[in-house]
């Protein structure tokens, strides 16, 4: 079902298709300045837009897919009563991964679970390698080679020590540039170089040979976008 918001006066605001969320010409910081107004329902197209994003940096320091939304869910929440505080001076995208770093270190704390910079891998618990849909048609063969490979992957990002996993899912997955991942993390832009650099060198080669599309690694996509999404949005709208 297409989901539209206007403002509801003539000609004060156009209408805005929400099932279209990854094609809106319509900037973030329009978007930000009418749900402010009262268009709380344009908070969905915020929250799918960024849904993979603070999926993969969250799943970067804890593994448990449930409590992974759980935060997820808290990080949107509290994104939205602080929307008024947005300054714009970075995209949202950027402010809202730090709500969420922030929101993921206060439960690791609340567990005594605190991530130390130089935690090494064999400290952590075994991970469980994430279903994800497979959306191209491939035949059985190729499928599983697709599937093993990217599990591999996964599985040698997982071995990363906490502080390179990050930056190397933000830089090399989710694309972001060197300064915005400095904003994001509180480290300088050269230090965010040094650990991309480390994170590279322990990733073999062989790795990125044998996955053909990282958008699916660490995926968060279909029915699980569309739960969290549906979360967020019936608390902000109740």
């Amino acid at each position: 079902m297409i989901k539209t918001a206007s403002k509801g006066k003539a000609g004060a605001m156009e209408p805005i298709q929400i099932s279209n969320f990854k094609h809106h010409k319509l900037p973030e910081s329009e978007i930000i300045k009418r749900i402010l107004s009262g268009e709380r329902e344009l908070y969905e197209i915020l929250l799918r837009r960024n849904n993979q994003k603070l999926f993969r940096v969250i799943r970067s320091y804890i593994k448990d897919e449930s409590e992974v939304e759980d935060i997820m869910q808290n990080t949107y929440l509290k994104a939205f009563e602080k929307l008024y505080q947005f300054k714009h001076s970075s995209a949202y995208g950027t402010w809202l991964i730090r709500i969420g770093i922030n929101e993921v270190l206060a439960r690791l704390k609340e567990k005594d679970r605190v991530v130390h910079l130089y935690q090494r891998p064999f400290e952590a618990k075994q991970n469980t390698i994430l279903e994800i849909p497979d959306k191209s048609q491939l035949n059985p063969e190729k499928r599983i080679i697709r599937n093993e490979a990217k599990q591999l992957l996964e599985n040698a990002i997982d071995s990363l020590d906490t502080k390179y996993r990050t930056v190397y899912i933000l830089k090399e997955i989710e694309e972001m540039s060197i300064n915005d991942i400095s904003d994001c993390l509180k480290i300088s832009k050269s230090n965010v170089k040094v650990r991309l650099h480390r994170a590279k060198n322990t990733l073999k080669e062989k790795l990125y040979e044998l996955t053909n599309n990282k958008e699916d690694v660490f995926g968060f996509g279909f029915s699980r976008c569309d739960n969290i999404t549906d979360k967020v949005m019936a608390a902000i709208l109740q």
